[in-house]
């Protein structure tokens, strides 16, 4: 197929040349009513299912064209366009290949929406934890060895839930998982929403669907030029049902979806579609230059994960908190920060694109920064203690029981043993840190009241900072 051509773009783009008249939605009239001036240009492509432009819920037109493109592209057996992120995708993915009480395997960095996904779908989840990895001290893969023992534990075993790669750029031989889950019968659902790039070749690791994936979602929006929700949902095989993947996408996804996300959904498969072997050559040096440039500045570390999209520094003597609001003082911002280093996405860069101004400004920071650097000391010592955790764990009580339990706040350092109420979920990345329903470890509870005046931001209601956590109340306490 031509992979070159943008159906919907084109679409779109014909349909706004016409001048056309609008006695339809939505109610800005192709940006003839913009107070803020903001919808000017955008407005004439945020059109709705006219005649000319296709419908996403029944496509035959542009919208099918484009994502026979994207299928063709990424080699899938279907593709499908998600204009409420990659959330939606995650929660097809469990709504659409499991029952009720079907037991799935869940890595343990699982993002939020994967885990909504098995409140919404009433399965029985078993966690797995990752391993850890050595440079950036995050959550890594799980282990062979792990998925073994977890199949010779649990009998019928519906789902393998795994994030590849993980948020900070790390891979894992995620093809020996996929072989394992396969030989036992169980399907492998991907959440690969830093991957949508991964098409590329080396040196990029590749893609969970060419290593077998059944299933995978993707955020266009996270690594190529795609707009804010805009994702690929793909089916890698025919242990899927695909009309039952459709059916239950035109219940979650909006009525009225997003034209101009649907084009920039094409339009972004275009451009990686487009990357030649000179664009990642380009892209390698630029990257390298801008690499060495920071290694050479004083107190930096700079770790550089298996994606070449991700790098990961640290500043002596800051946490990652720290740096990123200094940094954010010269106007740059990045991905995310942890207690120990701050994590950037760098641009897919074609050959004839330059982004010199803000990797020199980067630069001009961070020398700023070291130069006023602290005596180096030991930033948190206790950060990272998951190793220590079971490797194969569940709730004890049920997600949507512990959500709606009894519950009140008591002091972290007495919660030992004791159920979490709620799930405390730091953000960025949205990888719950604690699960609703979930007896809370001495392990934990220690690393809890070590982040009080850490500055993390946890999404939802919590009490960090002043040294509570919401329990589930037990009887004896409810009769007081």
């Amino acid at each position: 197929m031509n992979q070159k051509r943008m159906p919907l773009v084109e679409a779109l783009t014909k349909f706004a040349e016409s001048d056309p008249v609008s006695f339809h939605v939505p109610g800005h009239k192709h940006g003839a009513l913009d107070g803020s001036g903001l919808l000017q240009n955008l407005g004439r492509y945020d059109a709705t299912e006219l005649t000319s432009l296709d419908d996403l819920h029944s496509p035959e037109g542009p919208i099918k064209e484009s994502m026979e493109l994207l299928k063709s592209h990424y080699q899938s057996r279907s593709s499908y366009f998600l204009v409420n992120g990659t959330t939606v995708g995650n929660i097809t993915m469990l709504l659409g290949t499991c029952d009720p009480g079907d037991i799935v395997l869940i890595a343990s960095n699982s993002h939020k929406s994967i885990i909504n996904a098995c409140a919404l779908s009433r399965v029985r989840p078993v966690f797995l934890q990752p391993e850890i990895h050595p440079a950036t001290h995050t959550p890594a893969g799980i282990s062979s060895d792990v998925l073994e023992k977890a199949v010779k534990q649990y009998s019928n075993v519906k789902a393998l839930v795994i994030t590849y790669p993980t948020y900070y750029g790390h891979t894992y031989p995620i093809d020996a998982l996929i072989e394992t889950a396969h030989k036992k019968g169980i399907l492998v659902l991907v959440d690969e929403a830093h991957g949508a790039h991964l098409t590329l070749g080396r040196p990029f690791p590749p893609s969970a669907l060419r290593l077998g994936a059944d299933m995978v979602v993707q955020s266009a929006h996270k690594t190529l030029p795609a707009m804010t929700m805009g994702s690929y949902l793909h089916i890698g095989s025919d242990r899927v049902d695909q009309r039952k993947v459709e059916s239950i996408l035109s219940m979650l996804q909006s009525s009225s979806p997003s034209y101009p996300i649907m084009a920039s959904l094409d339009s972004a498969r275009a451009y990686l579609a487009a990357f030649s072997q000179e664009d990642i050559n380009s892209f390698i040096s630029k990257r390298n230059s801008f690499v060495n440039k920071l290694r050479k500045l004083p107190t930096v570390t700079v770790i550089e994960p298996e994606d070449p999209l991700k790098l990961v520094l640290r500043v002596n003597g800051y946490t990652g908190y720290e740096l990123q609001k200094l940094l954010e003082r010269y106007s740059i911002y990045i991905e995310l920060a942890d207690l120990l280093q701050v994590l950037m996405i760098l641009p897919l860069l074609q050959e004839n694109v330059s982004y010199d101004d803000s990797f020199s400004r980067m630069i001009m920071a961070m020398d700023q920064i070291t130069d006023q650097t602290p005596v180096a000391g030991d930033i948190f010592p206790d950060y990272i203690t998951l190793q220590e955790q079971e490797s194969i764990t569940e709730l004890d009580l049920e997600l949507n029981r512990a959500e709606n339990a009894p519950s009140h706040w008591i002091n972290i350092k007495k919660a030992a043993g004791r159920i979490a109420a709620e799930s405390i979920v730091p953000y960025p990345p949205g990888i719950p840190f604690v699960i609703a329903g979930e007896r809370l470890s001495e392990n934990k509870i220690n690393q809890l009241a070590a982040w009080k005046g850490k500055g993390i931001r946890i999404q939802g209601e919590n009490r960090i900072d002043s040294g509570e956590i919401k329990v589930v109340q037990v009887m004896e306490e409810s009769n007081d």
